[in-house]
């Protein structure tokens, strides 16, 4: 008997429906579920959706939640004992490490204070940063961080990364206070857990190495804000945020001024195919589920 599958998009349905002993259903968040909803199995949530989107009283056969994002932190704890939850790792990674080199290069060649001498129609010629030659600490060991070391090192940077626990090639996160102050850019690229929220505090920033770049492309509440707007406001540190906490971020918060300050309204893994790429992630964990295997993507705290 076919497994059924609720889908947020008639996108999704198209993909799903491809696949062999698979009955995608569509279904709009907020929305009373359709007939048939009762069968489900297996439930993609829309992009960043919340479980209170979803009427799980009304999903008694429900055994895998499968996201379309990396990050899973809104259904972590939330879902009936004994269903899966299974993300989009390496559906975004690429995309994201890409703005993680953008925000880079922004910051070190000036862009931002370039356009806003053009809007003066001021022509100030100068020396600038490079991203050559720059050591970055990422946070974060997964896919993302494999995307981002192929990227910057094709600019000459180099790339040390630091996951839950050493292992080859990684080092452990409790050597974070001897590692911090010997790079020029953090980059956070963790999801958020118990172990994650507020790791980076006001003792955090202190380590980092003055003038140093801390980079946000994971969530908003790993790191404290006001403390990393402290660091802002005296010029020690710069930063770059494609996330903030709160989000999104209200009218006259403090970070809308914030100097040294590169933000973007959390789009860096959305860009032109980022829903074809989710969806292949997807589809081969629901293929993989259905067959009686285990996805290869659950959601277990680590990095």
């Amino acid at each position: 008997m076919p497994v059924t599958v609720l889908v947020p998009d008639d996108y999704g349905v198209g993909v799903l429906a491809r696949l062999d002993e698979i009955r995608p259903v569509r279904y709009s968040p907020g929305e009373p579920l359709p007939a048939g909803a009762e069968l489900a199995e297996v439930l993609v949530p829309a992009f960043l959706a919340r479980p209170d989107s979803i009427d799980m009283a009304g999903l008694p056969k429900l055994r895998l939640v499968q996201m379309l994002t990396a990050g899973a932190e809104r259904w972590i704890g939330r879902l009936p004992d004994g269903v899966l939850l299974s993300n989009a790792r390496g559906a975004h990674g690429g995309s994201s490490a890409e703005w993680v080199v953008a925000a880079l290069l922004t910051i070190y060649r000036e862009l931002t204070e370039f356009a806003d001498l053009r809007r003066e129609q001021r022509w100030y010629q100068h020396r600038t940063d490079t991203l050559a030659g720059k050591r970055i600490l990422g946070i974060g060991a997964g896919d993302l961080g494999i995307e981002l070391r192929r990227r910057v090192e094709a600019f000459d940077a180099t790339l040390t990364l630091v996951g839950t626990t050493a292992r080859d090639g990684v080092h452990g996160v409790d050597e974070l206070p001897w590692l911090l102050s010997e790079f020029d850019a953090v980059v956070l690229m963790v999801p958020v857990t118990d172990q994650t929220t507020g790791m980076v505090d006001a003792e955090f920033l202190a380590k980092m190495a003055d003038g140093a770049v801390l980079v946000n492309v994971a969530r908003g509440p790993i790191v404290r804000t006001e403390a990393l707007l402290a660091e802002l406001v005296s010029g020690r540190l710069r930063a770059a945020l494609d996330v903030t906490d709160p989000e999104p971020l209200p009218p006259e918060h403090p970070l809308w001024t914030a100097p040294g300050l590169l933000l973007t309204p959390h789009v860096a893994g959305s860009s032109r195919g980022s829903l074809e790429r989710a969806y292949a992630v997807v589809a081969a964990e629901i293929a993989r589920f259905t067959a009686g295997q285990l996805p290869k993507n659950l959601v277990r705290g680590d990095y």
